[in-house]
């Protein structure tokens, strides 16, 4: 099987194309960029597809994260999958984001918790994580309540969101460790995609928590 794997969850306008009997990706393209994916992305599509014998018709399975990440980001991601998936009759499945930073971290041998962490500003990181007596599932928390959460430790962090988490970590006395702080690998997108049960991972946004903009009752004019 073949996938064409995207994210634009984050701080990355990236692509790859990969197989499930290849170690690594047949073509991957990323670009840092904290705005810009709406007009870098199917550029960057075309380009790696290109680079496939075969081409998109060659492409069994789309992959696309769906968040938590940047609203225009998600969308922009999404939108690009759904109408490839659309044209060419082809399966599209959705990736966490923290799923997919996280899963490099299952191949090494580590005690403790492992734990993805993405900033979402004001005190708070969207975490999830996994250890051997249990886990956190995605969620928007506290720094603190994150930090709690996930135990005595000890702890290696990866995620834009790891030194806040870190931090409270170590106010608590538990070991942290930070693996990494951008963005998700596109292979491990790729990865997850290609073992993804396509009637489940469904290709929507996974916010974690409500938009920062919304309406002023206060000032609205009654209607008669």
């Amino acid at each position: 099987m073949r996938i064409l794997a995207i994210d634009t969850a984050l701080d990355m306008c990236a692509a790859c194309v990969a197989a499930d009997d290849a170690d690594a990706p047949l073509s991957a393209e990323s670009l840092p960029m904290v705005r810009g994916h709406a007009e870098s992305l199917l550029p960057l599509i075309e380009r790696v597809v290109a680079r496939v014998e075969g081409g998109f018709e060659a492409i069994d399975r789309i992959a696309v994260t769906v968040g938590p990440g940047s609203y225009t980001g998600l969308r922009v991601g999404l939108s690009a999958a759904r109408a490839i998936g659309l044209a060419t009759g082809k399966p599209v499945v959705g990736v966490g984001t923290l799923s997919a930073l996280l899963a490099p971290l299952l191949a090494e041998s580590l005690e403790g918790m492992i734990a993805a962490a993405i900033d979402a500003r004001h005190g708070a990181v969207y975490v999830q994580a996994l250890g051997p007596s249990g886990g956190l599932a995605p969620a928007h928390l506290p720094v603190e309540a994150a930090a709690e959460r996930l135990g005595p430790g000890p702890v290696v962090l990866i995620g834009s969101g790891a030194p806040l988490l870190a931090a409270a970590l170590s106010a608590r006395g538990v070991s942290a460790r930070i693996a990494g702080l951008g963005a998700p690998e596109i292979a491990s997108v790729a990865s997850l995609g290609l073992v993804a049960d396509p009637s489940q991972a469904l290709p929507r946004p996974l916010y974690l928590r409500g938009p920062d903009a919304r309406p002023q009752d206060h000032a609205r004019i009654a209607r008669r």
